[in-house]
């Protein structure tokens, strides 16, 4: 009988958090039976451009406002980790949280580039990686050098849900109705969209503490 809780890790920059994020997290909760789903949104990212990036708390704040009356929790631990590369930051998590079971969801856009994450294959040994197929990146994912890698721990659905206790490195792709939403969209039609979304500093749902924006950055 399982015990610990499943949490699935969603990064990214959240900017703005929106519909879509909300949809995916929903249904990868219930595809893979998942207690919560964690929003990590991450103080900076050096592969995307600062021009644009609006300031943490309010990329929290809309995080919070898409993930309301629903399974998802709205974290900024990087900061607190004080952690650079995704791989560092997964390593704290499990060490910090060890009663959870975790399992990092990413699309199919961030899978044709993972290769050039710090360390991936120290990602996938970490922890299972959960796959969302995104319309026009699904060719770039298949044919990337990490999934060449990855693509012999590549398990069914049906089998990941219900094993016992989730190993790593194993991979499960998820594919699901596309969803056309997104940021940069929502950026173009709203470019002032961060101004709804001043106040006080939010507080973190999982670590409790209060999230003030700055200039760190976290990397791949």
């Amino acid at each position: 009988m399982r015990v610990r809780r499943r949490i699935g890790l969603l990064g990214g920059s959240f900017n703005p958090a929106h519909g879509g994020h909300r949809r995916i997290s929903l249904f990868v909760l219930r595809a893979l039976a998942l207690d919560e789903i964690w929003w990590m949104v991450s103080p900076g990212n050096p592969l995307k451009p600062k021009a644009g990036m609006a300031p943490l708390d309010a990329r929290v704040r809309s995080a919070m406002d898409q993930a309301r009356r629903a399974p998802i929790r709205v974290t900024a631990i990087e900061r607190e980790l004080g952690t650079r590369y995704t791989v560092d930051t997964l390593g704290a998590m499990g060490r910090r949280y060890p009663r959870y079971e975790f399992v990092w969801l990413m699309g199919a856009d961030n899978l044709a580039q993972f290769h050039r994450w710090k360390d991936w294959r120290g990602i996938a040994r970490r922890m299972p990686i959960a796959v969302i197929a995104r319309p026009g990146y699904d060719a770039g994912a298949i044919a990337s050098p990490a999934m060449a890698w990855l693509r012999r721990f590549s398990v069914p659905l049906s089998s990941f849900v219900n094993r016992g206790e989730w190993s790593a490195p194993a991979l499960v792709i998820l594919r699901f109705d596309p969803d056309e939403r997104s940021a940069t969209a929502i950026r173009r039609a709203d470019p002032d969209w961060a101004a709804r979304y001043t106040g006080p500093p939010p507080r973190d749902q999982v670590t409790h503490r209060m999230i003030l924006s700055g200039e760190e950055t976290t990397a791949p």
